[in-house]
């Protein structure tokens, strides 16, 4: 299958590029800069350049790589800019999806977010809203994922996964990452995460295992799918078992709870035959870099 990544430089893209080569694929690595082009040919993938806010230029690309599949991974949390990755969410996607149907690429894989759901009681699985309407600057969020989940469906499948909170290489969370720097007391760390040791439930994921779902739903039908590890957790107990993975002080537990912080059920995705390689946070923190 031809397949083109966009953000195939990304926690997640760079490990995507060595899985669809190893399975025989035809990998186009999409990089909005020539030293991103670099690192996707020295993979043994073809590199191409474009900005996902040039409409025409990706287009153009898009043309010449002819892809069957377009997996996006497009955001700009590497430099914790949520504005940027808003608009990457809007009218990057737009314009990708113009692109890929022009192409006459069938097939569409989009990164969303397992944490947009409506507030309630327990783990949402995909049959939860999401949660339009919540206040500023959640609102911008959702409303980001609402609007990249309804573009990618112009494209007969379209499959969003709902990844958990990233971890793992290249993550905020791994060894030396934003939140150690933010938990060991760092004012300058730059991250866009809550980290209160609270009752608040998050959901997590491994990098490798998120890569490993973006190739598992080449052959998966349209529709929302969570991407989260077996154990949905409250940050009272998560983040002591990160802080020591990471060597840094444990922040004090306290009591608040965020409604929306529910968790995700992953029940979809099993049953489609995806396992995550890292069942939890649990040791999945302290194994952060495999």
């Amino acid at each position: 299958m031809r397949i083109l990544i966009a953000g195939a430089t990304g926690a997640v893209g760079r490990l995507l590029v060595p899985m669809l080569l190893d399975q025989g694929h035809d990998v186009t690595g999409l990089s909005r800069t020539p030293a991103g082009a670099e690192r996707v040919r020295r993979q043994g993938a073809t590199a191409v350049e474009a900005d996902a806010f040039d409409a025409e230029g990706l287009r153009h690309v898009l043309a010449q790589a002819a892809p069957d599949a377009v997996i996006h991974q497009l955001t700009a949390l590497s430099d914790a800019d949520g504005e940027t990755t808003n608009r990457l969410r809007r009218e990057g996607t737009r314009n990708l999806v113009d692109a890929a149907r022009d192409a006459g690429t069938k097939r569409i894989v989009a990164q969303s977010i397992a944490w947009a759901y409506a507030p309630g009681d327990g783990p949402a699985d995909e049959s939860v809203p999401l949660d339009t309407g919540a206040p500023q600057p959640r609102g911008a969020v959702v409303e980001g994922i609402r609007a990249l989940e309804e573009t990618a469906a112009d494209v007969e499948t379209a499959v969003s996964l709902r990844y958990g909170i990233l971890y793992g290489p290249g993550t905020w969370y791994a060894p030396g990452g934003a939140v150690a720097a933010a938990l060991a007391g760092d004012p300058t760390a730059r991250l866009l995460a809550y980290l209160e040791a609270d009752r608040s439930t998050t959901s997590f994921v491994h990098v490798a295992d998120a890569a490993s779902a973006a190739v598992a739903a080449l052959d998966w039908p349209s529709g929302p799918v969570n991407i989260v590890d077996d154990e949905p957790a409250q940050g009272r107990q998560w983040l002591p078992v990160l802080a020591e993975a990471l060597g840094v002080p444990r922040p004090a537990l306290t009591e608040g709870r965020q409604d929306w912080a529910r968790g995700a059920s992953n029940t979809l995705a099993r049953s489609r035959g995806w396992q995550p390689g890292h069942t939890t946070w649990r040791t999945g923190f302290a194994a952060q870099d495999t």
